[in-house]
């Protein structure tokens, strides 16, 4: 079982951490909830039934593990996270070469961050290369066609902005 999650995280730890870093913003947070979604994997390992794929169940777990440290910080907030949460970190976002000029960057993150939260994590998702559209909509409990869709409607939003 040991060496199963040891394959799973070789394989799908990388793209487990962008997808906590694409919703948390913060490469520590990702960082150690990366480990502690491996960490609940092992112990639900018995339960995972296969009607999604390995990475869409280490992302559900992941994204509960957001969820819960979420609800953590809101009743029990520590002196470094004071800052506004929807103060956007601009390091954990990928050099894009089609974006050059410093201003047009900080304007389209901007933007990004004011969609709705489920196209902007669809998004961030795409643009950090965590997941496929199939892989997306296993995540939502929607088809792939939904995720394809809705990226595409998020885009869409963005180059009218």
């Amino acid at each position: 079982m040991n060496r199963e999650i040891e394959e799973y995280y070789n394989k799908y730890g990388q793209k487990v951490y962008a997808y906590l870093l694409s919703i948390c913003r913060e490469p520590d947070t990702a960082q150690d909830l990366t480990q502690e979604t491996f960490c609940q994997a092992i112990k639900s390992l018995d339960r995972f039934k296969g009607d999604c794929s390995v990475c869409t169940w280490l992302c559900r777990i992941a994204k509960f593990l957001w969820l819960k440290e979420i609800r953590r910080r809101k009743y029990h907030p520590s002196s470094h996270e004071e800052a506004d949460l929807n103060e956007l970190d601009i390091s954990v976002i990928p050099p894009d070469d089609l974006i050059e000029s410093s201003d047009t960057k900080m304007y389209v993150i901007r933007q990004i961050h004011e969609l709705p939260e489920r196209e902007k994590e669809i998004i961030l998702l795409k643009a950090t290369g965590a997941l496929t559209f199939e892989e997306i909509g296993q995540l939502f409990g929607k088809s792939a066609s939904w995720a394809r869709v809705t990226y595409y409607r998020a885009k869409q939003k963005l180059r009218k902005e």
